[in-house]
């Protein structure tokens, strides 16, 4: 069907009671996610005046949201999504505080690594959250899933077009203005969204024996594998990004570059949103990958700041649709007991991927240049191709399991 119908089906996503007002909340709780390791390299870099170890204090943080988000998505599935949220939101509001005075105090190295990591473990997993809503919302209703999940991709893609630039202007005023910035949206999301419990997903018992957790699943083990690449290959590009601006024109312009991005991205996301697709999800999938690596491949060879901003409203454009299809194979896979538990899983592979992505960029671009960054992003793209093609036979098996499952 043409445009016109997928349009309607976005409209009808909001006829479901309640969703205006957790969709909302969910702009403001999910900033940090397009604006946290922005801010904290600017922050970081202003103090040190090192790449490397604004890239390292990332990668840190990365890592500890990587282990302790599947634990928060385990705990919403467990006792809700308002227990949750309550004391989360409020802890990574003053842990922001704590990396502000320990950049600011001049303290020990260490001090940073601890508060960053410590901000960054305890950002609010506000997408997957989301995600469940709609999920439980929309019941068995497919064309209601496809079209909440696409419209939660766009969502995505607009915060990553606001979020850098936001960051970008504030830390022109000051650098750690950045990360005052996302403790206060991550603060407030939170509690804004805590507070929709009209729309909030039961909690489901668990089945006789316990049910296992979401990674007893063999093709979510391997779409973490796929995550962890494809994390550091956007890690990589990130901080590549900041440095090619800062080499070739002003720092601030990293802004406009990313937004440039995520706004090619979210045209993508409308456009896969408002389509009915014949291929199968896993296919979907691969080939939206495929396509993305390849649009990082001429990145090193960008002239300029400009044709780079031009080049990447382009080369984003099937970012979206890969999320799209990367959480719709969770949620046809994954039992329904776990599901928060399964898409935090993504999650938690895409901080590792982070922590690998920018430490390692950070390393070759102070010792190399941001060309030699854009060259390593590319080889990380290319390795979670490789994975995901070596293991597509786990995918197949993941786009029809509900249909199983139903039947």
């Amino acid at each position: 069907m043409g445009v016109p119908a997928g349009l309607r089906a976005y409209r009808e996503i909001f006829r479901i009671p309640g969703t205006g007002g957790f969709v909302s909340a969910s702009l403001v709780g999910r900033l940090p996610a397009a604006m946290l390791s922005l801010a904290t390299v600017f922050l970081i870099e202003a103090e040190t005046g090192s790449y490397a170890t604004a890239g390292a204090v990332a990668s840190a943080g990365a890592l500890c949201y990587a282990f302790v988000v599947p634990r928060l998505g385990r705990a919403a599935d467990r006792i809700g999504q308002r227990r949750v949220l309550r004391p989360l939101g409020l802890a990574f509001g003053a842990l922001g505080g704590l990396l502000l005075l320990a950049a600011w105090l001049d303290g020990p190295r260490w001090t940073l690594y601890a508060a960053g990591a410590a901000f960054m473990a305890t950002m609010p997993p506000v997408g997957a959250l989301v995600r469940a809503r709609w999920s439980h919302l929309a019941g068995s209703d497919a064309s209601l899933v496809a079209s909440s999940y696409s419209f939660e991709s766009v969502a995505d893609e607009l915060i990553f077009v606001i979020g850098p630039l936001v960051v970008s202007a504030v830390v022109l005023l000051h650098p750690g203005a950045g990360v005052a910035a996302v403790a206060l949206a991550g603060a407030v999301g939170s509690l804004l969204l805590a507070a929709q419990r009209r729309t909030e997903p039961p909690v489901i018992a668990l089945p006789a024996g316990g049910g296992g957790g979401a990674l007893r699943v063999h093709g979510l083990r391997l779409m973490c594998a796929v995550y962890v690449c494809m994390a550091a290959m956007m890690a990589g590009w990130e901080l590549s990004t900041i440095a090619f601006a800062d080499a070739y024109g002003s720092p601030w312009m990293s802004g406009g570059v990313m937004a440039a991005y995520a706004l090619g991205s979210g045209v993508g996301g409308l456009w896969y949103g408002a389509r009915q697709w014949r291929l199968t999800l896993d296919r979907r999938f691969l080939l939206t990958l495929a396509a993305v690596v390849v649009g990082v491949a001429p990145l090193w060879a960008m002239p300029g700041v400009t044709a780079l901003l031009v080049y990447s409203l382009f080369s984003g454009f099937l970012i979206a649709p890969m999320i799209i299809a990367g959480y719709s194979l969770v949620r046809q896979g994954v039992p329904p007991t776990a599901l928060t538990e399964g898409m935090t899983w993504l999650s938690t592979a895409i901080g590792v991927g982070k922590a690998v992505g920018v430490l390692g960029a950070g390393v070759v671009i102070d010792a190399y240049g941001p060309r030699w960054g854009y060259v390593l992003t590319l080889a990380c793209g290319c390795a979670s191709l490789l994975v995901g093609a070596l293991g597509a036979r786990h995918l197949r098996a993941m786009a029809s399991t509900r249909i199983v499952r139903a039947a």
